[in-house]
């Protein structure tokens, strides 16, 4: 580590002054100091194992991007004829096989809509005719053609 640099993890009057001045601008940055102060030092080994696990798990998407390229459309050509011919025809049925999958799925989604529409409908003219029937006008009397009425107590206000 560089001990004559004027900002490192020590107490130095330059370090001490940064976090004075952070904790009377915005308290995070004098505890942010602070802990640079006290910490600061294993601040390289951090960064170098940080380094070491992002490149590992970066190396395994650039191998996996590497594959991708060679096997996925616009392939290079491996230099074998027949190999090459081999895996166009392989391809080529294996994109065949899935447009076919994706129209049986289409079919099936545009079945199962319209099973759906009509278990709705079924469902909404039980209901409309429930409905009907539970507000269907009274019967009128074949002999007077008028509609019977109850008399009787509490069935007009007036007549109390």
């Amino acid at each position: 580590m560089n001990t004559s640099a004027l900002i490192r993890p020590a107490w130095t009057p330059a370090t001490i002054a940064l976090m004075v001045i952070g904790f009377m601008v915005f308290w995070p940055l004098g505890f942010a100091m602070l802990a640079y102060i006290i910490w600061g030092d294993r601040l390289d080994g951090f960064k170098r194992d940080v380094n070491r696990a992002t490149d590992g798990i970066f190396a395994g998407c650039r191998r996996g991007s590497d594959k991708a390229a060679r096997w996925g459309n616009g392939s290079a050509r491996t230099g074998n004829v027949a190999f090459d011919d081999w895996r166009e025809k392989e391809l080529e049925r294996l994109a065949e096989e899935r447009r076919k999958l994706d129209d049986m799925l289409t079919e099936f989604d545009d079945y199962a809509r319209e099973l759906r529409r009509a278990k709705d409908q079924d469902e909404f003219d039980r209901f409309m005719a429930k409905r009907n029937k539970s507000t269907a006008p009274a019967k009128t009397d074949p002999n007077t053609g008028t509609t019977p009425t109850k008399r009787g107590k509490g069935s007009n206000l007036l007549d109390d």
